[in-house]
């Protein structure tokens, strides 16, 4: 590896704004802020960036997938064509 064009790798909080979850990690990404921390459970400050969605809040992890409204389309497309041929 060469010398010093690497970037720093180092803990980070990545906290979910959705759910309320925070997890420690290491990572390459810096605070945008770059002096918003947090003090975690070990007593040590490190980085936080905040996420919109992590394991903790996506449907697809939760199991709480999102109930679509498949009749409303399925009524809205048949008055639409159901009119006649032409358009």
């Amino acid at each position: 590896m060469q010398p010093d064009i690497h970037p720093a790798y180092g803990p980070v909080v990545f906290r979910d704004q959705a759910a309320g979850y925070s997890f420690l990690t290491r990572s390459t990404l810096v605070s945008r802020a770059g002096d918003r921390t947090v003090e975690w459970e070990d007593g040590n400050v490190y980085p936080v960036i905040d996420v919109e969605i992590s394991s903790a809040s996506h449907p697809f992890y939760t199991g709480n997938m999102r109930v679509v409204d498949t009749a409303g389309r399925v009524e809205r497309f048949r008055r639409r064509y159901e009119r006649g041929g032409s358009r």
